[in-house]
C-alpha cells in the first residue's frame, strides 16, 4: 500500500493528534526549530516567543545569501511553517507577567540558549519547571544542564569531535585530517530527539497531570547517531570495532557522466561487485571480507572501470547484481530525481514558494496538517495579548512516582540491524514490552557482524552491537516462512498494540501480512513500516543500506574534502530513520488514545534523511546556491577546523586532533588572548567573521603550529577558559570515560550471561521523573522467550516442543552446527 502525503483534513478527520497541545518555543537555532516543527506538523499550537530583534535564525543562510532587513531566511521559513510568533522585551517587568501567563496556559515549552528571552533568570529551564510544574520543559543544550561541562562552550562541530564520530572519516591519506559530517546534522538529530522526548513525557503527564524536565544533551545525541555502540563493543570483546574508519568500497565514484554511489556492505556484495567489473579472480571466499583489507586495495582498479561507463549503465548493472547503489543527491538535483517526483517528496513552501521536503513520515489515515505559512516577526502578538487569559493548566495532581511512559504497551519488533531496533529499543528502555522476532535460519544481522569466530561457543550471542540495541527486549526465534510459523505469528499479532518492521516492502506482502491483513487480526493495531525508499516509487525495492540512504538524500554530499569525491558518513542513515520512525509511532499512539483507531505508519529511511538534509534543497531553490563540502570548515564559524596535537594515540601514532570553532567575534577575542596575542592574530581584518573567512588559510597555518606544540588536554583547558568552543577528536570506544558522561550516567553497566559486563549507552536526555536506570535486563539470547511467549498465546508444551523439533522455533542459528 502506497501512502500519499495527505493532510488530516483531506482525510476527513476532525483533528490532528496534537491539535490542542500548546507549545511555547523559547529556542534559538535549528535543533529547537526542528523539534517544534515536528510538533506543529502534527497539529500542535506552537507559539514562538522572540525578542524584539527576532530569532537569529531569521537572518541565517548557509550560503550567505543577502536577506533584506525585515525579511526571513529560507531555512527559517521552512522550519517555522504552521507556527505563531509573539515578541516580548523582558526589560519591561510587565512582560515577565505576560510570558508567565502564556506558560501557565501551555502544555510544553522547548528551550535553548541564545536569546535574551531564554537567558532571562526567570525563564531558565529549572526556573520554568519550578514556576510551572504542570509543563513538560524540554531543554536542548550542548552537554546537558548538569555535570562539569554544563557551561562549557561548544558548537555542533566540536561536539562531533567529542562524540567519537569524526575519527578516520574521509581521510584518503594518513597525513590529512579526518572530516566531520557536514550539514549541521547534530542540530537536526537533537531536534528530532527533543520532539521524541517531549511527546514521551506527554504520555506520562497525561496519566499524572504533573509536568517534567526533559534535559537533552546534544553530545549524547551525537554519540547515539554518529558512532556504532563502540564502548560496548570494546568492553565486551576487548578490541575496538575498528581502529580506523574506512571509506565504503567503492563508495561515491566518478562515472563517465557524473557521480554514482555503489557500496558493498557484505561479503556477497563484494563477490558480486568483483564479477560485475569483470574480475572474478579477486574473489577469495576463504578470507574474511573487510572493506579495509583486500577490497580497499583494489578500489583504484574498480574506479577506473567506473570512469569508462555512464551512471545509468553502472546502476543498471549493480541493481541486476543486487549491489546497493544510488544517485548522489545534492541541493540542485534531488527534487528532480524520478523517485522523489513519483512520491511527491518535495513541496512548495506555503509562504515563499521555494521547494522544501515534505514530512519525514506518512500515515494512513492522514494525521499531519498541510504546512501553513511561517509567521512574520510578532505577527500574532495582538491575538495573544488581547485574547481573554486561557485557563491555567497547572495541576494539583498527586506527584507520586509515575509509571514509565510506555508501561502496558506491547510491541512486536520484526526489525533487524540498526534502524528498526533503535526505534523499538527506546520503547523498551522506557517500559514497553518489546518482543523481538528473529528466526534460527535468519537471526538479526547484528548478531553476525562482530567478527566473533564461529568456532567459539555461542558465538552468535557475543555481538556487542546486538546487545547495545536490544536490552530489555524478549526474543522469539520463529521461522515464519512456513504456514505453521505464520499461524503463530498471526496469533502473536493479535496480542500486540504495535507492530514494527523494516523488511523490503515485498517481504510481508508475499506472506500475506500487509497492513490490511494485520488490521484484520487486530483492528486498532499501529503498524510501523520502515522500508528504505518507501512503499512505492521507482526505487521501492532497491537494497537500502545506511550509506546508500545517505547518498540518495544529500547527506553524503556535504561530507569530505573539497578536492575529493564526497564520502558517506556511514552512520546517520540508520539511527536517523529509527528516530523519525519513533516520532511517527508516538503520534500514532496519541491518535489511538484520542480515537481508538489504529494507523499505518510509513517511515521510509530516505524521507527521514531528506528532511535533515533539507537545507541543501532549500538554499538552492530559494537562492540558486549549491552548498558544497569544505573539509572541516563550515558556514557557522570561522575559523573552524581540526588541528593535530603533540599527543601520541593509543595505537602509537602521532594522529591526535582537536576541533576548534570560533562562532562569534567575542570568541575570537578569547582565542587571541588564549594564544598570547601574537602579532598575526591582531590584524584588524580578523576581528570580523567575514575577514577571518577570507584569511582562513593563514589562520589555519598559525593555529596548526600552535596546537602541534601542545597536548589536547592543555589546548582544551586554555580555550575553554577563554570561552572558545573546542573538542578533542575522541576514539569512539573511549568516550564513556569523559567526565561529563560519567556525571550524567549516560552509560550503564549491563551484565550478560555470555559476554563480560560492559557499559551500554542509554537515551540522550534525563527525565526528572526517571527512570534512574534504563537497562533492567540484558539483551535476549536467541529464542530465549520462545516458551514464555508461546505459552501466553495458549500453545501447550507438546505443541511448543513439536515446533522446536520441526525447526519452526529454535535457540541457535540453523547453520551453527555446520560451522562448529
Amino acid at each position: 500500500m502506497a501512502l500519499e502525503q495527505k493532510s488530516s483534513k483531506s482525510e476527513g478527520l476532525a483533528v490532528e493528534p496534537l491539535h490542542d497541545y500548546l507549545v511555547v518555543d523559547l529556542s534559538t537555532g535549528i535543533a529547537g526549530a526542528y523539534c517544534t516543527k515536528l510538533l506543529a506538523d502534527a497539529g500542535a499550537e506552537v507559539v514562538k516567543v522572540e525578542p524584539p530583534e527576532g530569532d537569529r535564525l531569521r537572518a541565517w543562510s548557509a550560503s550567505n545569501a543577502d536577506i533584506p532587513p525585515g525579511a526571513d531566511g529560507a531555512l527559517f521559513s521552512f522550519l517555522s511553517c504552521s507556527k505563531r510568533s509573539v515578541v516580548t522585551d523582558l526589560d519591561d517587568a510587565s512582560e515577565i507577567d505576560f510570558l508567565n501567563g502564556l506558560l501557565a496556559s501551555a502544555d510544553a515549552v522547548v528551550w535553548s540558549r541564545g536569546s535574551r528571552v531564554a537567558e532571562h533568570p526567570s525563564f531558565t529551564p529549572e526556573a520554568i519547571h519550578r514556576s510551572h510544574p504542570h509543563l513538560t520543559v524540554t531543554s536542548i543544550t550542548p552537554f546537558g544542564l548538569d555535570g562539569p561541562w554544563r557551561d562549557c562552550p561548544a558548537t555542533e562541530f566540536t561536539l562531533q569531535a567529542w562524540s567519537g564520530g569524526v575519527v578516520g572519516l574521509g581521510r584518503g591519506a594518513p597525513d590529512r585530517a579526518p572530516v566531520f559530517v557536514g550539514g549541521q546534522v547534530g542540530e537536526w538529530l537533537a531536534g528530532a530527539y527533543a520532539a521524541a522526548g517531549t511527546m514521551t513525557s506527554r504520555m506520562r503527564t497525561l496519566d499524572t497531570g504533573v509536568g517534567e524536565l526533559v534535559d537533552l544533551s546534544m553530545l549524547e545525541t551525537q554519540i547515539l547517531c554518529l558512532t556504532y555502540y563502540s564502548v560496548t563493543f570494546f568492553e565486551a570483546l576487548g578490541r575496538p570495532f575498528r581502529a580506523e574508519r574506512a571509506l565504503m568500497v567503492p563508495g561515491v565514484s566518478a562515472a563517465k557522466d557524473g557521480l554514482v554511489a555503489v557500496g558493498c556492505g557484505t561479503a556477497q556484495q563484494w563477490f558480486d561487485l568483483c564479477a560485475m567489473v569483470g574480475h572474478p579472480e579477486w574473489i577469495d571466499e576463504s578470507a574474511p571480507f573487510s572493506i579495509t583489507g583486500r577490497a580497499n586495495d583494489l578500489v583504484g582498479d574498480i574506479r577506473a572501470w567506473f570512469k569508462e561507463r555512464t551512471v545509468d549503465e553502472i546502476r543498471e548493472l549493480a541493481s541486476a547484481f543486487r549491489i546497493p547503489n544510488a544517485l548522489v543527491a545534492n541541493g540542485a538535483n534531488a527534487a528532480a530525481m524520478d523517485h522523489y517526483e513519483a512520491r511527491e517528496s518535495f513541496v512548495a513552501n506555503p509562504r515563499d514558494g521555494y521547494i522544501q521536503p515534505g514530512p519525514p513520515y506518512r500515515f494512513e489515515p492522514g494525521l499531519l496538517r498541510a504546512p501553513q505559512p511561517a509567521p512574520r516577526l510578532g505577527e500574532h502578538a495582538d491575538e495573544y495579548r488581547t485574547a481573554p487569559p486561557a485557563p491555567s493548566r497547572a495541576s494539583t495532581a498527586n506527584t507520586a512516582e509515575a509509571r514509565l511512559p510506555f508501561s502496558g504497551l506491547r510491541v512486536l519488533d520484526m526489525t533487524s540491524y540498526w534502524a528498526g531496533p533503535s526505534c523499538t529499543h527506546f520503547l523498551a528502555m522506557l517500559g514497553a514490552e518489546v518482543i523481538h522476532v528473529e528466526s534460527a535460519s535468519r537471526p538479526d544481522g547484528t548478531r553476525l557482524i562482530a567478527g566473533v569466530p564461529m568456532t567459539e561457543e555461542q558465538w552468535w550471542e557475543k555481538s556487542p552491537i546486538f546487545s547495545g540495541l536490544n536490552t530489555n527486549k524478549k526474543s522469539v526465534a520463529l521461522d515464519f516462512r512456513s504456514e505453521r510459523g505464520r499461524d503463530v505469528l498471526r496469533r502473536l499479532i493479535k496480542t500486540c498494540d504495535v507492530v514494527v518492521e523494516n523488511y523490503t516492502p515485498r517481504v510481508l506482502e508475499q506472506i500475506g501480512l500487509d497492513y490490511a491483513n494485520v488490521r484484520a487480526l487486530r483492528p486498532d493495531v499501529i503498524m510501523v513500516r520502515m522500508p528504505g525508499f518507501g512503499l512505492d516509487g521507482p526505487w521501492r525495492d532497491n537494497p537500502a543500506f545506511a550509506y546508500i540512504i545517505e547518498d540518495a538524500s544529500g547527506l553524503t554530499w556535504l561530507t569530505g574534502h573539497p578536492d575529493q569525491n564526497p564520502v558517506e558518513p556511514y552512520s546517520i542513515g540508520d539511527p536517523n530513520a529509527g528516530l523519525h520512525g519513533l516520532n511517527a509511532l508516538l503520534l500514532a499512539l496519541e491518535n489511538r488514545r484520542r480515537t481508538g483507531a489504529g494507523t499505518l505508519v510509513e517511515a521510509a529511511m530516505v524521507d527521514a534523511a531528506v528532511n535533515i538534509a533539507a537545507e541543501q534543497v532549500v538554499e538552492y531553490s530559494a537562492y540558486g546556491s549549491l552548498l558544497m563540502r569544505d573539509g572541516n570548515r563550515g558556514p557557522a564559524a570561522a575559523p573552524q577546523n581540526l588541528y593535530r596535537t603533540a599527543d601520541i594515540d593509543e595505537f602509537g601514532r602521532k594522529d591526535c586532533w582537536v576541533a576548534v570553532a570560533v562562532a562569534t567575534d567575542a570568541q575570537w577575542v578569547g582565542l587571541r588572548e588564549a594564544i598570547d596575542r601574537p602579532d598575526w592574530a591582531m590584524d584588524p581584518e580578523l576581528s570580523t567573521a567575514d575577514g577571518r573567512r577570507r584569511q582562513h588559510d593563514v589562520v589555519d597555518e598559525h593555529l596548526a603550529a600552535w596546537c602541534a606544540q601542545r597536548g589536547g588536554d592543555e589546548i582544551v583547558r586554555l580555550l575553554w577558559d577563554a570561552g572558545v568552543p573546542v573538542g578533542k577528536v575522541m576514539q569512539p570506544h573511549r568516550v564513556a570515560d569523559l567526565p561529563q558522561l560519567v556525571a550524567r550516567g549516560f552509560y550503564e553497566y549491563v551484565d550478560h550471561p555470555v559476554n563480560p559486563s560492559a557499559r551500554h549507552s542509554t537515551v540522550p536526555f534525563k527525565l526528572s521523573h526517571g527512570p534512574n536506570q534504563f537497562h533492567v535486563r540484558h539483551a535476549p539470547l536467541l529464542g530465549e522467550h520462545n516458551h514464555e511467549v508461546l505459552a501466553q498465546l495458549g500453545l501447550t508444551e507438546p505443541e511448543i516442543a513439536a515446533l522446536e523439533t520441526d525447526g519452526i522455533i529454535g535457540r541457535a542459528p540453523a547453520f551453527a552446527s555446520k560451522s562448529g
